[in-house]
């Protein structure tokens, strides 16, 4: 193939890359703005399989096949509260690709005896990046998943980052120096891959959804600084552009949350270690409900605001909430759903969750243009959420959280909070809204409990 033609190719998928990431910005519109971008990319594939020579097409063919099952496997049998975990490990196998990428060119390059230098300070930056965003992404994966609960840190650990960045930029520097040998490279290798491991150890629970973002974009600049190395044009455009938006992300996650990029990446606490007392908020003030009671607040409703939050992920109640909605509907209740940008795990968490019940994208409101109006609802139903509805944020300016923007569900008449029990959310602080006057806790998992208050609901038209 000319190389014109490929290029030509590589432009139209990189508009497609563009139109699909465009799509992705609206719920409607996203389900074609995936498909833009697969279609895109399979004329970058297909592209590049007729465009390169020398292609050991056995080898090729078997990692297709291999690829190809594994991830259609993943596809189908991946549930979707496992999505964070799922992005978390793409995240990571994109900077693994990128880092082999990288030291078998630069492997080709030194047996050649060639001595381009862009070559070689792209391969080693898509190397240090690449290893960061692989084990990161490995420690992100194994904290979503529960596999890993608890923090790491310890004194001088920020020094010590700074040591292994500092030595890993050093054996970059002997790497370009002695382009002969691969030493130089493994020991940037090595070091970034133990740097990243001690990036995200000690991150919580709670800026997860940060570091997610943070590390999509990482694995996006890696890929691009893959394409300086290859001289794939299509490559550098498609890394650009997920480093971009990953970057674009995170600033508005960390906006969401009230916190700074620095904190978040150096590991910095929510709130530095402030420890708060359960008791003294809690103790005699905690009103519990049941089921049937929460059906009957519900019937009297006119205006029904559902917060979902991990969870409901976790107890994927979705469909329970859907058939919940539609009762509720269909008894003549608007119904509409308060969609905080941090909720659960990962961005669009919730979105997606909902998205899968069927639940219609004009329901779901954000927190901008659903807080103005949470004083004219009647009921605000929380599914398993709490640092995002927590009232300390707006009220006490010496929370751990203050300033972080939430749902004002207290605002409503009635607050109805489905948790399985009193403990805090990810920022590990007690949340004052469960002692309020006007909530009521029905301590329940939370699929459990929406399919007890459907039932209720029920049983309350039939009679």
């Amino acid at each position: 193939m000319p190389p014109s033609v490929a290029n030509l190719l590589y432009l139209m998928a990189a508009v497609l890359f563009i139109l699909g990431l465009k799509g992705l910005t609206h719920p409607r519109t996203a389900p074609k703005g995936n498909r833009l971008g697969a279609v895109g990319m399979l004329i970058a594939l297909a592209t590049v399989l007729v465009a390169e020579t020398g292609l050991n097409w056995p080898l090729l063919l078997a990692g297709l096949v291999v690829g190809g099952a594994i991830g259609g496997l993943m596809a189908q049998r991946v549930q979707m509260t496992g999505m964070p975990q799922l992005v978390a490990l793409f995240n990571g196998f994109g900077g693994g690709a990128s880092l082999l990428v990288a030291a078998a060119a630069l492997a080709s390059a030194a047996a050649a005896g060639a001595q381009d230098l862009q070559v070689r300070i792209a391969a080693l930056v898509s190397a240090l990046i690449g290893a960061v965003t692989l084990s990161g992404s490995m420690v992100a994966f194994a904290k979503l998943q529960g596999v890993v609960r608890k923090t790491l840190q310890f004194g001088g650990q920020q020094i010590l980052n700074g040591l292994l960045l500092t030595s890993a930029l050093g054996c970059g520097l002997a790497a370009l120096l002695q382009p002969e040998t691969m030493i130089g490279f493994w020991l940037l290798a090595l070091l970034a891959l133990l740097f990243g491991i001690l990036l995200v150890a000690p991150i919580g629970g709670a800026d997860m959804p940060v570091v997610i973002a943070v590390l999509n974009s990482y694995s996006g600049l890696a890929a691009s600084a893959t394409g300086f190395v290859l001289g794939n044009n299509v490559l550098i455009i498609s890394g650009s552009l997920v480093g971009a938006s990953g970057m674009i992300l995170t600033r508005i996650m960390c906006r969401a949350m009230n916190r700074s990029f620095a904190n978040v990446i150096l590991g910095v606490p929510m709130g530095g270690g402030v420890t708060v007392d359960a008791d003294a908020i809690y103790e005699g003030k905690v009103t519990a409900t049941s089921a049937d009671e929460v059906a009957m607040v519900l019937e009297s409703a006119r205006r029904v605001v559902i917060v979902p939050g991990y969870g409901m992920a976790v107890s994927q109640a979705q469909y329970a909430v859907r058939d919940l909605t539609h009762t509720l509907e269909a008894q003549g209740v608007v119904v509409e759903f308060a969609i905080h940008p941090v909720a659960g795990r990962m961005p669009g968490h919730m979105n997606v969750l909902l998205a899968e019940a069927d639940i219609p994208y004009d329901q779901l409101m954000d927190l901008e243009a659903i807080n103005p109006t949470f004083d004219q609802a009647d009921t605000a139903l929380i599914i398993g959420a709490n640092d995002v509805v927590n009232p300390d944020a707006r009220q006490s300016a010496d929370s751990p959280i203050a300033g972080m923007p939430i749902l004002d569900v207290d605002r409503a008449k009635t607050v109805v909070v489905i948790k399985r029990s009193l403990s805090p959310g990810f920022a590990g602080i007690p949340n004052p809204l469960f002692a309020a006057d006007n909530t009521l806790m029905l301590f329940e998992d939370g699929k459990k409990a929406v399919a007890e208050i459907n039932t209720a609901l029920a049983e309350a038209g039939q009679g």
